[in-house]
């Protein structure tokens, strides 16, 4: 055996591993990007696209892989990708040649769409010739949003395919309807799902009078479902364009107020109400209180947020609503209640002895927010209700947390202590 047959070899085991880090070094040391599967005769490419494994894939791409080689079924790796409905795996390895006007972007435009088309499961059962039913799997991201994937006979599918098709689209500028991109989130009517996410996220970012015109039609329409996915584009709309503040956004922001007050699915509530944070204004505060008593705990969490807030503070029917969800019965209101706390820099005394007694929460995160609430406005309590934190339960990201909200709070009792 050569020494290049040896590193080769060797590639192929970390591909078939999935040890990305053992690849970016074989191929640092010269190995061939495009080194045959000797079980499959195909690019190790193929192999990652196949097992999912998007490390391995890009660093393959990275490291010189070509995703555009043509394979003996007429297929490219990038086809492959495309085919395996994860979009993170398709963009991964996605060159921006296959974007130019040409041939190729134009068979990969018919690929995606010929897929966001076919039944994933369908798919399978044509493939490997069993009857399944497939096993099914949740894939998520960062974001909490993801697809499912399928597996069958040792054959797996994302079922994101039009998800994939969705960006594309967008990415190469083609203005899909408004209506066509409803009846794809439809086929996935779920908010955290990649199809639906992308139709909402795609529809937003076009911030034009006709899109948001459509989605606040739907806003009447008696169907649920499609409330939900038109307060997800109304909402979308206003985060994009969250840092341009034009007055006549504002104004389109407003007109979900009316929406809000008639709207009964809690479902639908949940996503304008996030939507009416991102542009406050007059009628909010009271909507807010209003929803104090919301028998939804997702309702009432984002009370807080929709108080009026001026100069001095709250006013005090806006404070006494703080204080009766920093004690709500539902640990989820109180810690996003306390995390509204932490950010909160209103002068209110007694927020300190509220911030005090959610020290003692049952949630950990609360917990911290309460310390960091306390140590960012100056409040020597901080000290001792650190050590109520705890130690850090499992899973919790260290991160996340304000775990030295006390240290600074001493550093800056030093320096004053120092300059004075």
């Amino acid at each position: 055996m050569s020494a290049g047959d040896a590193v080769a070899d060797r590639l192929v085991a970390a591909v078939r591993r999935g040890d990305a880090g053992r690849v970016e070094d074989l191929l640092a040391a010269g190995a061939d990007p495009d080194a045959l599967d000797g079980s499959t005769g195909l690019p190790v490419l193929c192999r990652a696209i196949s097992a999912h494994d998007k490390p391995v894939a890009e660093a393959l791409v990275r490291g010189g892989a070509d995703p555009l080689r043509r394979l003996p079924d007429g297929t490219t790796p990038l086809l492959r990708a495309v085919a395996a409905g994860s979009p993170a795996l398709a963009w991964a390895v996605l060159p921006e040649a296959a974007l130019h006007p040409g041939p190729l972007r134009e068979e990969l435009l018919g690929h995606a769409r010929r897929l966001a088309a076919t039944d994933p499961e369908t798919e399978l059962r044509r493939r490997t010739g069993l009857p399944g039913p497939a096993v099914r799997t949740r894939h998520e991201d960062e974001s909490g949003c993801g697809h499912e994937r399928l597996t069958l006979g040792g054959l797996t599918l994302g079922d994101a395919h039009a998800a994939f098709l969705t960006a594309l689209e967008a990415r190469l500028r083609l203005r899909t309807p408004f209506a066509d991109l409803l009846a794809r989130a439809l086929t996935r009517p779920d908010r955290h799902h990649e199809v639906w996410a992308e139709s909402t996220l795609v529809l937003g970012a076009r911030l034009d009078d006709g899109t948001w015109a459509e989605a606040a039609g739907l806003g009447h329409d008696p169907d649920p479902l499609l409330r939900l996915f038109a307060a997800d584009v109304v909402l979308s709309t206003l985060i994009e364009d969250a840092q341009r503040h034009e007055p006549a956004l504002q104004n389109r922001a407003l007109a979900l107020l009316p929406w809000a007050e008639r709207e009964r699915d809690p479902d639908v509530l949940d996503v304008l109400l996030n939507g009416l944070t991102w542009r406050n204004g007059p009628g909010t505060d009271a909507f807010g209180l209003a929803c104090l008593t919301h028998p939804d705990p997702r309702i009432r969490r984002w009370v807080p947020e929709l108080l009026d807030r001026r100069e001095d503070g709250l006013r005090p029917q806006g404070l006494a609503a703080v204080f009766t969800l920093a004690r709500d019965p539902d640990p989820g209101v109180r810690e996003h209640t306390c995390f509204w706390l932490w950010h909160y820099k209103g002068p209110e005394p007694e927020i300190g002895d509220l911030l005090v007694e959610l020290t003692h929460d049952e949630r950990q995160r609360t917990r911290a927010y309460a310390v960091a609430a306390l140590a960012l406005r100056d409040d020597p309590r901080c000290v001792a209700a650190e050590h109520r934190i705890g130690p850090l339960e499992p899973g919790t990201d260290a991160d996340a947390l304000p775990l030295t909200a006390v240290w600074w709070y001493q550093r800056r009792q030093r320096e004053q202590k120092d300059h004075g």
